[in-house]
Order: C-alpha cells, then structure tokens, then sequence
C-alpha cells in the first residue's frame, strides 16, 4: 500500500471517530491526498531537521498536512470543514482551509495556534500560542523568513518586513516592522526593533 493510500485510509478513520459525517461518512479522494502529501513532503525536505521525511505522528508536521489537505479540497467544503475540525480537535490549532498558506512554513508546536485569512510569505515559522489575526477589514502582511515566537501575535494593519522575528509574548497590533529586527516591548506598551544580520529562517529551513 502507498503511502497516500494509508494516508487516506488514517485520516478517513479519524475523522469518523472524532468528526464524524452528519448524514454521510466522509470520503477523501485519493488525487488530493496525493497533492497533500507532495506539499508536506517537499516542505519537510528543505527544513533543517527533516532529514527523516515526513512523519505523520509528528504533530507539526501532521497538522500542516491536515491544512494542505483542506485547502486542497476547499471546493467541498464539507469534507474540508471535517478536515479544519479534525486539525482543531488533534492539534489545537485554528487554520482554516480557505486561508492560503506557502508552501513552506514551519509549525513549532501546534497548540493554541491561530491564523487569520492574512499575507503570508515564505519560510515562516510559528510556535505555540501564536496568533495572526485581523481588526475588522485590516489584515496583516508578512514578508517572508518571519519567525513568531511562543504567545506572540501580529494582528491588524501590520506590515512586517522580511526576517522579523517576534519574542515571545509580544503583540504587534496596527504596526508595521523594518524587517531584518527583532521586536521587543519595553514594558511601557511600545515596540523596540533591534537590528539583526543572522537569517533566523536558516535556523529551521535550508534556504
């Protein structure tokens, strides 16, 4: 058997344990399981430590699959809203399937995760608690090599430069960034970009 065959079969199975179908049993088509699995795998190859491949019981990696997964089948939107449900329910992270996400970006840790219907470029990295979020019709814009670190958000009218890393726990609303910084708070409700040369992206991606 294949590997999108077991695939197909696994996530078939745990959507009928954990989300099941209100009238009908959910079915996955095997073509886009297939287009899933080439993006997670090709994700998977180019981040440092993906040496191994892609393993569907590393949660990160299994959840950014699950996303390649709905979005893949977003014109059913059915079987990709049991796709998003069964990602929130495993993994504590709300990514829904119509947001467009790159073909490289890098989940830390799922849990508490939250990602609007934002801009997001290449090789960017979130960890756990992070949120991109929106005030009303304002989006955030991110460039690409982003790295959001544990309980920090971009939310608004953000244009954040390439190569921004947010600390943990820091909130940039309504803010755009230099890019090529890292954002801290001085404790008083302001930001601080300090000035960096290191790639923070080539932490966790060969690019």
């Amino acid at each position: 058997m294949t590997l999108a065959a077991k695939l197909q079969s696994y996530v078939e199975r745990q959507i009928a344990q954990i989300v099941p179908g209100f009238s009908d049993p959910i079915a996955l088509p095997r073509p886009m399981v297939e287009v899933a699995l080439e993006r997670i795998e090709s994700n998977v190859a180019r981040q440092i430590d993906g040496q191994r491949g892609f393993d569907p019981l590393v949660s990160g990696q299994y959840a950014t699959f699950l996303y390649y997964l709905a979005h893949a089948l977003r014109e059913d939107r059915v079987a990709a809203t049991h796709l998003f449900l069964l990602n929130k329910a495993l993994n504590g992270i709300d990514l829904f399937y119509d947001v467009v996400m790159p073909d490289y970006f890098l989940i830390g840790h799922t849990v508490g995760m939250v990602f609007a219907k934002a801009s997001y470029g290449d090789f960017c990295v979130f960890h756990q608690g992070c949120t991109v979020g929106r005030i009303l019709a304002d989006r955030p814009v991110l460039g690409n090599g982003v790295i959001v670190y544990p309980g920090g958000a971009i939310i608004g009218r953000c244009q954040i430069g390439d190569n921004t890393v947010v600390s943990a726990g820091v909130q940039v609303i309504n803010t755009d960034t230099p890019g090529n910084c890292i954002v801290f708070s001085d404790g008083g409700g302001h930001l601080v970009f300090k000035p960096i040369t290191e790639q923070f992206s080539a932490r966790y991606y060969r690019v």
